[in-house]
């Protein structure tokens, strides 16, 4: 069945009901929401329109702090994502960081087919790597779609590595007062989240988390 998207007017509409329906529950919910964050994670994701957080967990306002990309990348060299870690580590002291990825995925499925141009291209280009990387396993999956939802799972873990690599997570480390880190790829199929397992023990060995991180 054909998904029926919303028209612009019907946003604001929803928009207004949304808001008179918070007030109708709790005359000073605004009032608090505008107080300030406080949020126990940072949810780094996808751009896709289909990867809506807050619905999927049923999560409020000022739950998540929320930065999102073109297949869920952690890049030491993107200012924009680096200020995101540091204000949420060092600033909101956020308790658990989630790096999430999801199947379907059209930067990961782009960099399996090598078929981005301009700059995507450029930005999945890391991605493509990491096929190139895996392919002799990966090219073992003959359904192409399953493939690019196994390159996915790949790439969250990388990112999670990517993600321990960072100066804010090293000062965290060190300071031994540090988030959770939890790797997710949700089934776009299902709606379900799927928690990908660490590599713990690889990621303590090349001295990425500290030997005393509690997974």
């Amino acid at each position: 069945m054909k998904m029926k998207y919303p028209t612009y007017a019907e946003i604001i509409k929803n928009n207004k009901e949304w808001a008179s329906n918070k007030l109708s529950i709790d005359p000073s919910y605004f009032d608090s929401l505008s107080e300030g964050q406080k949020p126990h994670f940072l949810f780094i994701g996808c751009s896709d329109s289909r990867m809506s957080l807050d619905t999927m967990t049923k999560t409020e306002p000022g739950e998540l702090f929320i930065h999102r990309n073109i297949a869920n990348q952690i890049s030491l060299t993107d200012m924009n994502i680096l200020s995101i870690l540091e204000y949420a580590v060092e600033i909101l002291k956020v308790d658990h960081i989630i790096v999430c990825g999801h199947y379907h995925c059209g930067g990961v499925d782009a960099a399996l087919k090598g078929t981005a141009e301009g700059i995507v291209e450029n930005w999945i280009m890391p991605i493509r790597e990491l096929y190139r990387k895996n392919r002799k396993e990966l090219d073992k999956i003959e359904d192409l779609s399953k493939r690019s939802d196994a390159l996915s799972e790949i790439n969250v873990i990388t990112q999670v590595k990517n993600l321990c690599k960072t100066s804010t997570m090293r000062r965290a480390f060190k300071r031994k007062h540090y988030p959770k880190i939890h790797a997710w790829v949700i089934d776009i199929y299902s709606g379900r989240i799927k928690e990908m397992e660490l590599p713990v023990s690889e990621l303590k060995e090349r001295e990425l988390l500290t030997k005393d991180y509690k997974y």
